[in-house]
């Protein structure tokens, strides 16, 4: 599918769809848990159908009555199952771990770019304790008993390791410690799974670069949880705002672990207007300057943040940018692409992990989404103020995270236009 998004502005307010990232982990905590769960969201991605499809695969029970899922624990875990991860990295990663602790052989699968990603550093670290895999890529089955201990892994590759980790050890005997070779990225993620856990009765001791689990844990269920408003996604609208008219994002919650909740102190970096009142983020445009970023806590939000520095006056340092070469696409190519395709010539520069970013017109034009949902809808609002407005082909990536990103576009006011092969839609 080709999406044209045309000049314009958005301005109005919307509320945040439901967190991916909170609702992972919220429902393997309650696949694990004694009695039902029930969690309340208004909207289902892909990533978060995939981790639903996977754990009823594994034998929980799973329902959905409006914006009430139900989700009751795994009790009996069917002979060989096969799960499949289609391409959300998080359900593949969390959900490795603890097949070592149900006690089957389990086949995973995925699609896309996710068994080019790296698994072999958590592979390894589940090798050494007990598990088997038949191969290192995708796909693979896993065997063996997973035995707790002392686990070690290098803190920049994937929080998403040590997260499933941590899900698998309290249900060991043995408990283990997770030790951490800095420098350590994307902790807020670890966070954001240490506040589920401790909401679901698990106990979880941090130390410096090190996690302590107690074996021997049970998850009990606190009956109803509503999953948070996504910080990640806001940020695409919280930036619109930073670039056109005022634009209001609610359902955000000011104490959530997300790291990407830093977006509206960023924003005010740049010279943007932005206020925070109860769960609503309003960001108007100021005098953008460039600034510099750490993004080793934040590689999403360097997105939409870069979308802001190709507009913004002088030079924005981005650094600390390697992981995204990792994700469903190699960001960091595909930005410095994205940048000096449809802005103009050495806009942006990649040296080593720091991506430098030079502000200034949009021209627009056409960009390969190349398979990546926040590409999607970087183009879409790098888009609001080129002269030619940015055709996006395999727009429906960004049904990953975001399925009607294009509908609440256009309830903004923003100007989207469908096409399939070649016929407006």
């Amino acid at each position: 599918m080709d999406v044209k998004f045309c000049p314009g502005v958005l301005s109005g307010e919307m509320a945040a769809m439901p967190s991916k990232s909170d609702a992972h982990r919220i429902f393997i905590a309650a696949a694990l848990s004694k009695g039902a769960t029930e969690i309340s969201l208004s909207t289902l991605s892909e990533d978060m159908e995939a981790t639903i499809g996977c754990l009823s695969a594994l034998g929980a029970e799973i329902t959905q009555k409006g914006e009430l899922i139900t989700v009751s624990s795994i009790t009996n875990v069917p002979a060989n199952p096969c799960l499949d991860a289609f391409e959300s990295g998080s359900t593949l990663r969390f959900l490795i771990p603890l097949a070592g602790v149900l006690g089957q052989k389990v086949t995973f699968c995925g699609r896309g770019r996710l068994p080019e990603r790296p698994q072999g550093p958590l592979l390894e670290a589940l090798t050494a304790h007990g598990m088997d895999f038949t191969h290192t890529k995708l796909p693979f089955t896993a065997s063996g008993k997973l035995s707790g201990g002392e686990f070690t892994l290098r803190g920049d590759i994937s929080s998403q390791f040590v997260t499933g980790l941590l899900f698998a050890l309290p249900l060991t005997k043995e408990g283990g410690r997770i030790k951490l070779i800095p420098p350590v990225e994307s902790k807020s993620y670890t966070d954001m799974t240490v506040r589920t856990l401790r909401a679901f009765g698990i106990t979880v001791t941090e130390e410096e670069n090190a996690y302590v689990v107690p074996g021997g844990q049970e998850y009990v269920s606190p009956g109803r949880v509503k999953v948070e408003g996504d910080w990640s996604n806001a940020a695409f609208w919280l930036c619109a705002g930073a670039l056109g008219q005022k634009v209001s994002v609610s359902n955000l919650s000011s104490d959530s672990a997300q790291g990407d909740r830093a977006v509206a102190e960023i924003l005010r970096r740049f010279g943007a207007n932005v206020t925070e009142e109860g769960d609503t983020v309003t960001v108007s445009p100021g005098k953008l300057r460039g600034t510099e970023i750490d993004a080793s806590d934040i590689p999403d939000l360097s997105l939409p943040l870069a979308m802001v520095a190709a507009q913004a006056e002088g030079v924005t340092v981005f650094r600390n940018m390697g992981r995204l070469r990792m994700k469903e696409s190699d960001r960091l190519a595909a930005l410095e692409d994205m940048i000096n395709g449809l802005c103009g010539e050495n806009r942006a520069k990649v040296e080593d992990d720091t991506f430098y970013v030079t502000g200034g017109e949009v021209q627009g034009g056409k960009f390969s989404a190349r398979g990546d949902h926040r590409l999607v809808m970087s183009a879409a609002i790098l888009a609001l103020n080129s002269k030619e407005g940015i055709i996006v082909s395999g727009a429906e990536a960004v049904r990953k995270s975001y399925p009607h990103f294009i509908k609440d576009y256009q309830s903004l006011g923003g100007n989207a236009h469908e096409f399939h092969n070649g016929q407006p839609a």
